[in-house]
């Protein structure tokens, strides 16, 4: 039936088969809520943040879709996206997009004003994100901030305010997304160089794997040190370990800068957010 296929490509179009995506969104804002909240949120933050962070996912998919519509053509791994093979129309495309965007806004009103204001912010770095690719020689940055700005939202929704631990986290979330990401423009660089966009791989050049491999480091000692006094538990220790173990997983999986090896290491990204995540959960739920 019409309607199946219509919706079958409106799922494809927000990634809906691809989870890791709003998975990595999802455990540093979990872990930020659990901090904020000394515990347990309660399900109504848990379930703002749960799906407001799905439904800012996929309104990104589509705006970024729309706006990357012509060099996806020519990146292997984008060609045969809803947009860019003209399934799904660029005006069908932005209205999913702003229809997923206002129900994640409606969540944020059942919270409180700065949080509310901090949404706006998020969604003006989402809307600026596909256009740094352009003229950023480290767009992996912008998505950085857009990704952790669930980190500081979740402070305020729980404190109302910002204490600096907010924004501490944050920086090392920037330094995760960095790793990861940059991991994803690798198994696109001859492409990307080819159509002229602008990407992490491709500014840091031979020099991309020792980098991303600082950026873990900056991630998981950021964090660890950040939360010392706040998560006592050696189950968070043993979490950063494990953390650790990931991050040189990912190494064997990168330094041949193979596309698959690259795209592999990417896609298993949320497994190391998701360990950090249990071990904050965790230390509290025994403290």
């Amino acid at each position: 039936m019409p309607w199946r296929k219509k919706i079958d490509l409106y799922l494809a179009l927000i990634r809906w088969d691809r989870p890791a995506g709003w998975l990595l969104l999802l455990w540093p804002t979990l872990g930020a809520l659990w901090v904020a909240a000394d515990g347990f949120p309660g399900w109504h933050l848990l379930a703002v943040f749960v799906l407001g962070t799905i439904l800012m996912r996929s309104a990104g998919c589509c705006i970024n879709d729309v706006a990357d519509r012509e060099f996806d053509k020519h990146v292997k791994r984008t060609a045969g996206r809803p947009v860019t093979t003209g399934a799904v129309s660029v005006k069908e495309a932005l209205v999913v997009g702003a229809v997923l965007a206002l129900l994640a806004f409606a969540l944020v009103l059942t919270t409180n004003a700065i949080t509310i204001g901090l949404s706006g912010v998020a969604l003006a770095i989402t809307l600026a994100y596909p256009y740094a690719k352009r003229y950023v020689s480290m767009p992996q940055a912008v998505l950085g901030l857009a990704f952790g700005m669930g980190i500081p939202m979740a402070f305020a929704a729980v404190r109302g305010d910002l204490p600096p631990l907010a924004w501490l986290l944050t920086l090392g979330n920037l330094s995760w997304v960095l790793a990861y990401d940059t991991e994803y423009a690798m198994v696109d660089r001859d492409d990307d160089l080819r159509i002229g966009i602008k990407t992490s791989a491709i500014t840091l050049g031979s020099w991309d794997v020792p980098v991303v491999m600082l950026f873990y480091l900056g991630f998981i000692s950021i964090w660890a040190l950040a939360l010392d006094q706040y998560v006592p538990s050696p189950l968070f220790v043993l979490a950063m370990f494990v953390a650790l173990l990931q991050v040189a997983w990912h190494f064997t999986l990168i330094r041949s800068r193979t596309r698959e090896g690259c795209f592999k290491a990417f896609r298993l990204n949320h497994w190391l957010g998701f360990t950090v995540f249990v071990g904050i959960a965790a230390s509290y739920f025994v403290r």
